[in-house]
Formats: structure tokens, sequence, C-alpha cells
């Protein structure tokens, strides 16, 4: 049985869609950009500064489920300019320790809602 998981701590989605879907004991959240829950303001002062503000909605999301980051099996990165890879990745690295970092892509894209430069969705486990 499926269970929906919202957060009042993370912006609201742009869509037909809830932040995350439970099922057994994996947790399923929808891709994430840089809006502020507190304005509804996308963040787009820099690549670093969208980053900071995916991880926070992330990491609220996590929260309302109970788990936290090192709950995460598996990120999905995707970019509007794969030339910001290394700045994507000095800011990802703030949140992730390299010996257990999730599984992970990041892809570039044509186009992400809003026209952000990155949004990231992941799979968690219980």
């Amino acid at each position: 049985m499926k269970k929906i998981i919202n957060s009042e701590k993370a912006p609201a989605p742009v869509g037909p869609y809830n932040h995350s879907t439970r099922h057994g004991d994996t947790l399923y959240m929808s891709g994430q950009i840089a809006i502020d829950p507190t304005t509804g303001e996308l963040v787009s002062d820099s690549i670093e500064a969208e980053t900071h503000q995916v991880m926070k909605n992330i990491k609220a999301i996590l929260t309302e489920a109970g788990l936290g980051l090192e709950h995460i099996l598996k990120c999905s990165v995707f970019v509007a300019d794969m030339n910001m890879y290394s700045r994507i990745n000095a800011v990802y690295a703030e949140y992730f320790d390299e010996a257990t970092a999730p599984a992970r892509e990041l892809v570039e894209v044509a186009n992400l809602p809003k026209f952000v430069n990155i949004e990231i969705s992941v799979i968690a486990g219980f």
C-alpha cells in the first residue's frame, strides 16, 4: 500500500503530484527544484545557491518521512548545463560523505521546470 508524504517545509508541487510516495520500506521523492518554501520564489543567484536550496528541500521532505540524507539510496540529478558539473559536485559533496554517498546519475537535459538549472529526485530506504 502506498502512503503520500508531503512537507509544509518544502515548496508546494508545481503540478499534479506529491512530494513523495512511500511503498513498503522505500520512499520515492519527486524532483525538487530551487524554490524557497518561505517565499515561493526561485533561488537563482548561482548554481551553488540553487543546489543548496534543492538539498534543503530534499532534507525537509526526508525529515517529514522520518528519514535523513543517510537514508538516500539513489539520486537522479538533472542539469541544464554540464559545464556546471564541478560546481554542483562541490556543493553536493557538502551533503554526502564520499565513502557512503548514494548511487547517482547526473545528466544534462534541454529544459527543466521553470527553466531552473538543476533538479534532483531521490529514492530512500527506511
